[in-house]
């Protein structure tokens, strides 16, 4: 890819992940003061994942556990064309579970109603790796051809 479309592709990417970073800011670290009796920390993976999946109301259970793995698949897809030298499976799963992890205890000590919960780590990771699979490779590859290749 010629540079200055690479350039503008990852100009692009930057400005999704600014928009997305705002979103995520306003969905994870706005207090909610109503939660406050019902937020607890989960350390225990799939705790909270069973808890979803045990309402009775299952369309709650999908938005709780759908909305966590939509949260992740920006990262999937933006990632590949913002850092070249990120764009593997492995480093971006790290880099998003490192990000996610920080949110949740930002959550954890910060926020009214909010609490820590390892359940949605896991859940916005896969959401990258789901992001990754669907474009983020494709994407990274476009953006960034390896050495060698043009």
């Amino acid at each position: 890819m010629p540079l200055p479309l690479r350039l503008l592709a990852m100009m692009c990417a930057f400005v999704a992940m600014v928009a997305f970073a705002v979103v995520l800011a306003r969905l994870t670290l706005d207090p909610s003061p109503a939660s406050v009796s019902i937020a607890h920390t989960n350390l225990h993976p799939g705790a909270t994942l069973k808890l979803y999946l045990d309402q009775p109301a299952f369309r709650d259970a999908v938005k709780q556990i759908g909305g966590n793995v939509l949260l992740g698949v920006p990262f999937g897809i933006l990632v590949p064309v913002l850092a070249p030298g990120a764009r593997g499976v492995l480093r971006v799963l790290l880099l998003t579970a490192i990000v996610m992890l920080l949110v949740e205890m930002a959550q954890g000590a910060l926020v009214t109603g909010r609490a820590f919960d390892v359940d949605d780590v896991i859940l916005n990771t896969t959401g990258a790796l789901v992001g990754w699979l669907l474009l983020g490779r494709r994407l990274g590859r476009a953006v960034h051809a390896r050495k060698g290749k043009a």
